[in-house]
């Protein structure tokens, strides 16, 4: 692991973390694939469980600098970064485009997922009957989990708290979207739409001195929900690292296998040509939720014709397999220094 970081080195860092947080808010992709592509996944991993009793000691015992380099605190805080900004900027420029190219969008994820199992295959040497057995398990529980049918939106604390354990495995389970899940759980909007845009506005009518919206009921209650997945989040992220880190050490091969097929199952919830299912009442009325959204139901799944639209989405497919090619070619680079 590096202790020092040139320029470039920290400016690729936030926008892997761009790239971490735009992949966790899109339904069907993981931005763990970023981390797992770009080569620094395992630090990654190593890291978020260094956040433990000793990290805990330094901090009560005023070492605050012994903390930082003890839990690689450069590489999280720029990574972390990364995401923040692009939860407020990146990810609403994502929600603009999934509604108006929804197609295209997901064509570039497609081809990104494909180009992720090229690289995890490629390196990979230990195909044996437990890996094989291990891939196709990832496989079935990632076709398995795209099938699921959605709850509906619950924002009792405890179940948000829960709802912010389970999503974050999109961070540290390639291949398992943890925005996929929350769709699955019913609070998608509640949790990736609704609470963060009630901070994102709540933070811009602070700034242009507007203090009346801030205390209006629904953004306060939509900040505690948002409060409470974040820890959840936390909670969880700490402590699937130390999972995680374990069974990489001792059963690396067979995790790597299942991973890789929590990838591939992860295709169909992301293959392009699909059209979204609302929920609908007994009526035949379509359902929304508090705030006149459509809810989902789940998608359905229709092969394309072969017209000009098709090609330019099989365009947008080439282009996301470039970009972990890239990603890959500069995570090897990094490596090697």
């Amino acid at each position: 692991m590096q202790s020092t970081r040139s320029f470039t080195d920290k400016l690729f860092l936030i926008i892997k973390g761009l790239g971490m947080g735009a992949a966790n808010k899109v339904p069907g992709v993981s931005g763990g694939v970023v981390a797992f592509v770009a080569g620094f996944y395992e630090e990654f991993i190593y890291s978020l469980q260094k956040i433990n009793v000793k990290a805990l000691k330094f901090l009560i015992n005023g070492r605050f600098k012994s903390f930082f380099q003890y839990i690689n605190g450069r590489f999280l805080s720029l990574l972390f970064l990364g995401m923040i900004v692009s939860y407020f900027s990146i990810s609403k420029l994502l929600d603009f485009l999934i509604v108006n190219y929804e197609l295209f969008v997901w064509s570039v994820f497609f081809g990104m997922i494909i180009g992720s199992i090229y690289y995890l295959n490629k390196d990979f040497k230990e195909w044996n009957t437990p890996t094989l057995f291990s891939l196709i398990l990832g496989i079935s529980i990632g076709v398995g989990i795209s099938f699921l049918d959605p709850a509906k939106e619950n924002d009792n604390l405890w179940f948000v708290f829960f709802c912010g354990i389970i999503s974050v495995s999109g961070m540290t389970l390639p291949g398992l979207s943890g925005s996929f899940i929350l769709i699955l759980l019913g609070n998608y909007v509640l949790l990736l739409v609704d609470s963060v845009n009630a901070l994102y506005d709540s933070m811009i009518d602070i700034l242009s001195g507007n203090f009346n919206a801030v205390v209006e009921p629904f953004r306060l209650k939509m900040i505690k929900v948002l409060a409470v997945f974040t820890l959840g989040s936390v909670t969880g992220l700490v402590s699937f690292s130390h999972i995680l880190n374990f069974v990489l050490k001792r059963y690396k091969a067979i995790t790597i296998s299942m991973l890789m097929g929590f990838i591939v199952g992860s295709l169909g919830v992301v293959w392009p040509w699909k059209k979204t299912i609302y929920k609908l009442s007994e009526s035949g009325d379509l359902l929304f939720d508090g705030n006149s959204k459509k809810i989902v139901e789940n998608y359905e799944r229709f092969l394309p014709e072969l017209n000009l639209e098709t090609f330019v989405a099989a365009f947008f497919i080439i282009v996301g397999i470039c970009l972990v090619l890239f990603l890959e070619w500069y995570g090897h680079k990094t490596r090697k220094k």
